[in-house]
């Protein structure tokens, strides 16, 4: 997808102005330069060109070069990836200890109002939040990845979305969390889906083959990701939709619930189904 991008917009990937990104990436074509010149090559008034060069300075993407003129250089392109990780880093880190610094007061605030307006809200209540199919609900599912302790199941027909889940997805695998996951047998998809599924299959079978994968041979009445389940209905995490073939994806929403017992219940479910009415990857792609 990268490709499909310009220059200046892959630049601007790094939270830069769109100034900043021009000039950037201006200066990785032309290398060492002065202000006056770079203003000229991008069209970046003269005026700003040197507030530009600034903050590019304090970000750490290009070295200021004392003289008269003073010169400009950028750093290459590897150490400004790693450079703005690294301030990514910092910043959250001071959010961090920031956010710890309030969390006694926060708590005695806000603990009492929460407990009295919580006080009518009944089980069923609480059974299920809701939140927007794409995003936020891919939010969510890479929580799910985050947090989970000893294993992670997932439902899906064609995974399509893994693109935006797989580092979630491969930190739990390298912390050593079980990962399973349930295709929806192609047999069972159109063309598109086949296609896709049979790609993210691929990869996931090269780039991460500790995780275990099954093709359900009836169809799935629902998709979802669900962690640490316990049969003792203690713990357990779940985010899924049902199937609604008329609605688009875009117009659905997705269930959240962290009750053990309906998050037990999906296990069972996903247990029979893998045990009883699946196909391993061999026998569906060979």
């Amino acid at each position: 997808m990268s490709r499909d991008r310009s220059p200046v917009e892959l630049a601007e990937r790094l939270d830069l102005t769109e100034y900043e990104a021009t000039a950037l990436t201006e200066l990785l074509s032309l290398g060492r330069t002065t202000a006056p010149d770079l203003a000229e090559a991008t069209g970046i008034p003269k005026a700003r060109i040197y507030g530009v060069l600034d903050s590019l300075a304090d970000r750490g993407f290009v070295k200021m070069i004392p003289g008269r003129p003073k010169h400009y250089q950028p750093k290459s392109p590897g150490a400004i990836l790693d450079r703005a990780v690294e301030n990514e880093r910092q910043e959250f880190e001071a959010y961090q200890q920031e956010i710890e610094a309030n969390r006694e007061a926060f708590l005695a605030e806000f603990e009492p109002r929460f407990a009295q307006a919580s006080s009518d809200v009944t089980p069923t209540e609480e059974l299920f939040w809701v939140v927007d199919v794409g995003e936020a609900s891919e939010r969510e599912t890479r929580s799910l990845y985050r947090e989970a302790e000893e294993r992670v199941k997932v439902i899906t027909k064609s995974f399509e979305y893994f693109d935006r889940v797989e580092a979630a997805f491969g930190d739990a695998l390298a912390r050593g969390v079980d990962v399973s996951v349930l295709f929806l047998h192609p047999d069972h998809l159109d063309a598109e889906n086949a296609a896709t599924q049979a790609d993210i299959v691929e990869r996931i079978r090269a780039g991460y083959p500790e995780a275990d994968i099954r093709f359900s041979t009836g169809k799935l009445p629902w998709r979802g990701t669900f962690a640490d389940p316990s049969m003792e209905y203690d713990t357990g995490r779940a985010i899924l939709l049902v199937e609604e073939k008329d609605v688009p994806l875009s117009m659905r929403q997705a269930a959240v619930t962290e009750n053990g017992s309906f998050v037990a219940g999906l296990e069972r479910f996903f247990d029979l189904v893998w045990e009883h009415e699946s196909a391993t990857p061999d026998a569906v792609l060979d």
